[in-house]
């Protein structure tokens, strides 16, 4: 059986959506693997939030590892990376009886050092499409907007100590214009980005257009990345992203897997 690995800082309610998803997916055979571990940087009682998640991974029976990033404190003349090579140390050794095949990055809020990118293989989810802009969610809808592009989407790309940097491993795409778009972009004609920022900031329709759009298949590409790597359709060697045939893919697409799996909920 495929052997996830999960990494999440647990914040809030979405970090325990995304995980029970996930979840019923393996447990009703949607996803032919099953979790390794769930690796947590908070310990309990440091946050009601997080607590929630430590109880949740318990009652599914997931083996829960957690070491506070916020109590591992750095000594006096540590550097952030000296103490990042640390923590990540003292993680690994935490987990050394898992053999996860891959891992994700869901809600994990600290920079992962190269050590630990060596160790395991580890995906994180970007807002966009590959090739598109970088930065926050609403960063990237707002240089969308200023560039008036016609479609974005969403990717998993492998993680590298740079952040957001690593090659991409999965993807999906979208379309910007249609019924859904048009009307919203002529709302838009002859305004800068500034003025629409300073008039509607993030109420602006065509922003949230493109976050509903975009946020309604984060969850489905996760699913269905984590499904194409359990079915042997993509794979990481070397650092470089391989279908079932071995051809070297710049990313995976899966457009058409993630449009059946929200085809009717927009």
């Amino acid at each position: 059986m495929f052997k996830l690995g999960w990494f999440s800082t647990a914040r809030g309610q979405a970090s325990r959506d995304l995980l029970r998803t996930v979840w019923e997916k393996v447990e009703d055979g949607t996803i032919k693997a099953e979790f390794s571990f769930v690796f947590c940087n908070r310990e309990p009682g440091e946050s009601p939030e997080t607590d929630k998640f430590l109880n949740q991974v318990k009652s599914y029976g997931i083996p829960l590892v957690t070491f506070s990033s916020v109590r591992f404190k750095p000594g006096p003349g540590h550097l952030s990376d000296q103490w990042r090579l640390e923590y990540d140390q003292e993680i690994m050794r935490r987990l050394q009886r898992f053999d996860p095949e891959l891992c994700f990055l869901a809600g994990y809020k600290l920079v992962v050092g190269p050590e630990m990118c060596s160790r395991y293989k580890m995906v994180n989810l970007h807002p966009a499409a590959p090739g598109g802009p970088a930065g926050t969610w609403q960063e990237v809808i707002w240089k969308l907007m200023e560039a008036r592009a016609g479609q974005t989407g969403a990717m998993m790309h492998l993680v590298t100590p740079e952040l957001d940097k690593g090659p991409v491993v999965t993807y999906c795409k979208f379309s910007l214009r249609g019924k859904d778009f048009d009307r919203h972009w002529r709302q838009t004609e002859g305004k800068s980005i500034a003025s629409l920022k300073a008039e509607y900031g993030e109420e602006l329709p065509l922003f949230k257009a493109i976050r509903k759009h975009g946020l309604v298949r984060e969850f489905p590409l996760i699913v269905t990345t984590i499904q194409a790597f359990a079915e042997g359709r993509v794979k990481i060697e070397g650092g470089r992203i391989v279908d079932a045939e071995g051809n070297i893919v710049p990313g995976y697409d899966l457009s058409a897997d993630v449009d059946r799996a929200v085809a009717g909920t927009l």
